[in-house]
């Protein structure tokens, strides 16, 4: 559960020689701050006048301005069947143009989008629009993750995924803030001026990345040992021991080697689902899932409306508390990632999640509509969000460690996809238990999701590995050798510690040599 772990890995386990490293993997996750963003902006259009008089309807027996329960829908989940488009791409482009040009070209699309937002007052072009960003999100996220993935050192990569879920955060809060100050306008610029915050992150990120060097990994694959060592060698500080550098790279070089003679002249989409390979992409579809098993997509989207529905007054302000939250509880996460297994973080994680869900419904059941009941929904949706926002970066870490170097980009596209489409099933259904137009469950929703929180929680105990630490040359071999999970924390991998050990000692013995000439 917690203290020291079994790896390979020759680098220093500390934080201060890669500092460089983590710096560049920071400027990276500034793509989960445009996630978090939409998710935070478009949820508050749902409940703003000025973005409800051009896109919505008066209701004179409510005396106010309302959204269509279909409209609502669809600006909801076209963006997220836009990020499952996009996700399925992410394989077959980044085999041929890298990590880096797929976040570039995710820029170039959230351009687009964002313009034609701000611009149109047709439903029509709306819809489109949202398609098209939900295509940049799932670029922005997943070629973030691979590259973090491939860029992080093996004991690190819980902070860099640590790190990606706060700009997640941050772009909730910092969206949330936003409608905050804007809801009350009337006109058009309530929406828009949140809107144009969309530009900001990409832009800089966009120009930071002329600075970086490609993932080593990707330039392995695609047999460019001298950029790979490079890009290697541009990632690590220059403090570096060369002896451990060396020893890194020639894990990577080796285990790739044997990745690459494997697959040579075989399709990539037909052989993640053969011999090992099929455990890993099952496992990978499986974790990265959970995200839209646990019931976030609805919560996240609708904070701010379902809260209304729900009779909570400052329905705006509580959705900026609750978003805070989330960042508590990935900043929490920081104090445990380095010492506790990712399995217990997962167990702990969904089981809170689940038990939050289960609350809230119940209290409802009980007292529906009453303020104590409201204050109540507000509670244990704060207790969720810390909750999952905690144990969430290490599902996606989870998901893009268990593939091998050549099939970490499909793998983790089909399942980033599958779980954008799982999300699209969550926005796009829930309108019809909360909304009052519809079923009206309002917070007994929660039932569902519990239920759904019990599974996850069964299949994680059963199935997941731990991974803690491991280079993915490590969790190579594990998988390789057809280790069962539980038995993947104890598994001693001779095959990476020997090239580890063969590396450090003839570098050692040249040092010797060249000293002994002095």
């Amino acid at each position: 559960m917690v203290g020291a772990v079994i790896s390979a890995n020759p680098l220093k386990l500390d934080i201060r020689s890669h500092r460089k490293c983590l710096a560049i993997c920071f400027v990276v996750t500034v793509s989960s701050f445009q996630y978090g963003l939409d998710y935070a902006l478009v949820g508050g259009f749902m409940a703003m006048p000025g973005f409800l008089r051009v896109f919505g309807y008066y209701d004179e027996a409510a005396g106010k301005w309302a959204i269509d329960p279909t409209v609502q829908q669809l600006i909801s989940s076209l963006m997220t069947i836009g990020t499952f488009v996009g996700s399925l791409l992410v394989g077959p482009f980044s085999s041929k143009f890298g990590r880096r040009h797929g976040i570039w070209t995710a820029s170039i699309l959230n351009y687009f989008a964002t313009a034609l937002m701000i611009g149109t007052t047709n439903l029509g072009a709306l819809y489109f629009a949202r398609f098209v960003l939900g295509i940049s999100v799932g670029w922005f996220l997943t070629f973030a993750q691979v590259y973090i993935n491939e860029a992080a050192p093996a004991h690190l990569r819980g902070i860099a995924f640590a790190v990606y879920q706060s700009q997640l955060s941050i772009g909730s809060i910092v969206g949330a803030a936003i409608d905050n100050g804007t809801h009350t306008m009337l006109g058009k610029e309530a929406y828009r001026i949140p809107l144009a915050i969309f530009f900001v992150a990409p832009t800089i990120q966009s120009i930071a990345l002329f600075f970086f060097p490609e993932s080593p990994r990707w330039l392995m694959t695609q047999g460019k040992e001298a950029d790979a060592e490079s890009a290697l060698r541009r990632l690590r500080n220059k403090n570096i021991e060369e002896a451990e550098f060396q020893a890194e790279f020639e894990e990577i070089r080796t285990s790739t080697a044997e990745q690459s003679q494997q697959l040579k002249g075989k399709h990539l989409w037909v052989e993640m689902w053969k011999g090992t390979n099929r455990r890993r992409s099952l496992l990978s579809i499986a974790v990265i899932c959970f995200h839209c098993a646990n019931g976030s997509s609805w919560l996240n989207i609708y904070t701010t409306y379902f809260l209304t529905v729900a009779g909570v007054k400052e329905a705006f302000a509580y959705s900026i508390m609750i978003t805070c939250m989330g960042l508590i509880g990935v900043l929490a996460s920081f104090l445990i990632v380095r010492s506790v297994d990712r399995r217990v973080i997962l167990l702990v994680g969904v089981g809170a999640c689940g038990l939050c869900q289960l609350a809230f419904a119940v209290v409802w059941t009980v007292a529906p509509g009453t303020a104590v009941a409201a204050k109540v929904v507000v509670a244990f949706i704060a207790l969720f969000t810390f909750f999952y926002v905690a144990y969430a970066p290490y599902a996606w870490l989870l998901g893009g460690e268990i593939p091998s170097n050549h099939l970490r980009a499909h793998t983790y596209g089909i399942s980033t996809a599958l779980n954008f489409l799982g999300n699209w099933l969550g926005v796009f259904t829930a309108p019809y238990f909360i909304n009052p137009a519809s079923l009206g469950w309002s917070a007994k929703y929660g039932y569902i999701w519990f239920g759904s929180n019990v599974i996850v929680f069964l299949f994680t105990w059963a199935f997941m590995p731990e991974t803690r630490d491991r280079t993915l040359e490590e969790i190579n071999e594990i998988f390789e050798a057809r280790v069962p999970a539980r038995k993947f924390k104890s598994y001693v991998c001779t095959g990476t510690e020997a090239v580890k050990v063969a590396v450090i000692d003839e570098k050692n013995v040249s040092t010797a040599h060249v000293e002994e000439v002095s």
